[in-house]
């Protein structure tokens, strides 16, 4: 008589199930790092300030050399969000663009805060669709409370924008004098695909 141990027979039976999990695991993660293609859809949120970054650094550094020499693809359709949230992702991109390139392309509608992300690839490897639309405009905010408060959140904002434009200066062919006089006019400042092209925000059509 041969007695079996049905918990022994179990893990037995899990293991191709877990062999299975594994490989497929592993092939997705292979597929990943020959794409390394990231997007940044929708609201600029901690959120998907959050999963970009990761993603980011996961692409980056997924699977050894040379892979982290290939260049990342970053497909761009927002109408903006927070300049934190903004500034946290351009402070990594202009990190890991010293280890690896990365290719922007803006698609559809890239507004406010979108706008300096498109701008922060790799010079020479930004690319725009014809159609899509690019927003400028100054950074907005809002403060409830006493007068302190407010002189405060004035100063903190002021603040925010000159980072805005310096970043804006660096990254594109305008200088913090005509960035400037855009956002003065305190409007959204909408630009045609051409008009980015020309200011610098994005090198080459789709």
């Amino acid at each position: 008589m041969i007695i079996k141990n049905n918990n022994e027979t179990k893990e037995k039976d899990d293991q191709p199930k877990d062999d299975l999990l594994q490989n497929k695991l592993s092939e997705l993660l292979s597929q990943e790092s020959e794409m390394r293609t990231i997007g940044l859809m929708g609201d600029v949120t901690e959120e998907k300030s959050s999963e970009l970054i990761m993603g980011l650094l996961l692409l980056t550094k997924l699977s050894g050399e040379p892979s982290p020499w290939k260049p990342i693809t970053m497909y761009i359709s927002t109408y903006g969000g927070s300049a934190d949230e903004m500034f946290g992702m351009y402070d990594m991109m202009t990190h890991l663009k010293s280890q690896c390139e990365i290719h922007t392309i803006g698609i559809g509608k890239v507004m406010s805060a979108g706008t300096l992300i498109l701008a922060a690839g790799t010079k020479g490897k930004r690319l725009i669709g014809r159609n899509c639309r690019v927003m400028i405009h100054s950074v907005n905010a809002g403060q409830a409370g006493d007068l302190h408060n407010i002189e405060n959140e004035v100063k903190a904002v002021k603040h925010m924008q000159d980072l805005y434009i310096n970043a804006m200066s660096a990254e594109t062919h305008m200088t913090k004098r005509q960035i400037q006089k855009l956002i003065d006019r305190k409007i959204n400042v909408y630009l045609s695909a051409q008009e980015a092209i020309e200011y610098g925000i994005a090198d080459d059509f789709l």
